[in-house]
């Protein structure tokens, strides 16, 4: 039983390769799942998808703002049985803003909703960051589940923590699996598969990168940021660790914890992001250096044969929003074992669903005018 793919806000490819290593095998049945479709607005992220994901049918990835397309044109590439979407983070994340429905971005959600409704696949797969919880109030939150519910959709939300399922890296995600009402099948969330988390030096360093690798490239360090970093132990960063005061920041206000923040070599590594300024790049734990791309896609459970399109800039940021492939491998897994109806090791969900006390506008589709940039998470 194989089961289409279609995908909105794609990003470089984290979800989809997740979802194409994923497969089971029951009883000479064979469980997997194949690329339909994507899309995204970005276009080196659409090359590194098409590079990486579909080779072979390039016109299947298309570059459009999701605000200008139409589901029509997918559906003429292809019909799909599954939908994955990472809806934009900007106005969620625990960095910027947070301002929930109220910003630019929070709304797009509802593209998602309404691809279900337009599609109706037999399940989907929606990720989000964890601050999606405290989104105006949690309203955000019951707002969405509650227009998946009513798309058709019986719905299991999780907050995964990445470093229990094998990931090198501190990364907690919300992740909304929804089973097509009608078709009785039950999903679990997946039991976590590792007690000892993998550590940073292990993705790293196991195997040694070689120096030809692609998105290798070093970052060129100022003299005063190697200067600064020689004074930073590992897990530390520059508020934390004892700087002579010609190399402290001038920052009023919020500290911000991963500003030049060495990684700890015997841990997970911290969230590897996709922007920010000075200091904010990820810092090895021994090299007075920020981590190359290579390192950085190593931390994310990218194989090196796995290629990125773009500046060194646009790389990191397309690494730094994707899905961890194998962290969602597993959960994909888990979707394919309940379709094939197969036990597996469960634990409870930790979002409940709520009652959304708003339904008046719960079905409205909010448009944006001038395409505005965000971020697929």
């Amino acid at each position: 039983m194989n089961f289409r793919f279609g995908e909105l806000f794609c990003g470089p490819g984290g979800l989809a390769f997740g979802a194409k290593s994923a497969g089971i095998k029951v009883n000479r049945r064979a469980y997997s799942i194949s690329h339909a479709w994507a899309t995204d607005y970005d276009k080196d992220t659409c090359a590194t998808y098409r590079n990486n994901i579909c080779p072979g049918s390039p016109k299947s990835v298309i570059c459009s703002d999701i605000r200008k397309l139409h589901f029509k044109s997918l559906k003429k590439i292809s019909g799909i049985d599954a939908l994955a979407f990472g809806f934009p983070c900007n106005d969620y994340s625990m960095v910027g803003e947070q301002k929930g429905m109220d910003g630019i971005y929070g709304p797009l959600y509802a593209y998602g909703t309404e691809a279900l409704k337009f599609f109706q696949p037999k399940f989907f797969v929606a990720e989000n960051v964890g601050g999606l919880r405290n989104a105006n109030d949690g309203k955000a939150l019951d707002k969405i589940l509650y227009e998946l519910q009513q798309a058709g959709y019986i719905v299991t939300p999780h907050l995964y923590k990445f470093e229990q399922y094998g990931v090198p890296q501190a990364r907690h995600r919300i992740i909304i699996i929804g089973i097509r009402s009608g078709i009785n099948i039950n999903f679990y969330v997946p039991a976590p598969t590792h007690t000892t988390p993998v550590t940073c030096r292990a993705a790293i360093e196991k195997p040694l990168i070689p120096k030809d690798a692609p998105n290798n490239e070093l970052t060129k360090q100022s003299q005063q940021v190697i200067d600064r970093l020689q004074f930073i132990k590992p897990g530390e960063n520059a508020f934390t660790a004892a700087l002579p005061e010609k190399l402290r920041l001038n920052v009023k206000g919020v500290k911000i914890s991963q500003i030049y923040k060495r990684l700890d070599p015997d841990k997970p590594a911290y969230t590897v992001t996709g922007s920010g300024g000075g200091g904010t790049h990820v810092y090895h734990w021994q090299k007075n250096r920020a981590l190359t791309n290579r390192e950085r896609a190593r931390l994310q459970t990218f194989p090196d044969s796995f290629i990125f399109s773009g500046s060194k800039e646009s790389v990191r940021k397309q690494i730094g929003m994707a899905v961890p492939p194998l962290g969602v491998k597993i959960i994909f897994e888990a979707v394919l074992k309940s379709f094939a109806g197969i036990d597996y090791p469960k634990i409870e969900n930790n979002i409940k669903n709520s009652s959304y006390d708003n339904q008046a506008d719960s079905s409205q589709l909010i448009l944006m005018e001038a395409p505005e940039e965000y971020v697929a998470c």
